[in-house]
């Protein structure tokens, strides 16, 4: 089993997290009421997934 020889400084560490690093969400416009949505999703303010009614809404 591979065991590191020397412990890693602390530059060598943060220099290899660099590109850990969040991504943003993507979000297109849901086809039936406009509003944002993620994509793959069903739309958070009608319900709609590709055109179809998925789940239903309470009004408020």
């Amino acid at each position: 089993m591979a065991v590191p020889k020397r412990r890693m400084s602390k530059m060598k560490g943060r220099q290899r997290r660099t590109h850990y690093t969040a991504v943003t969400a993507t979000v297109a416009s849901c086809r039936h009421c406009g509003a944002p949505a993620r994509p793959h999703f069903a739309c958070p303010s009608c319900g709609h997934y590709r055109g179809r009614p998925i789940i239903t809404i309470a009004e408020r």
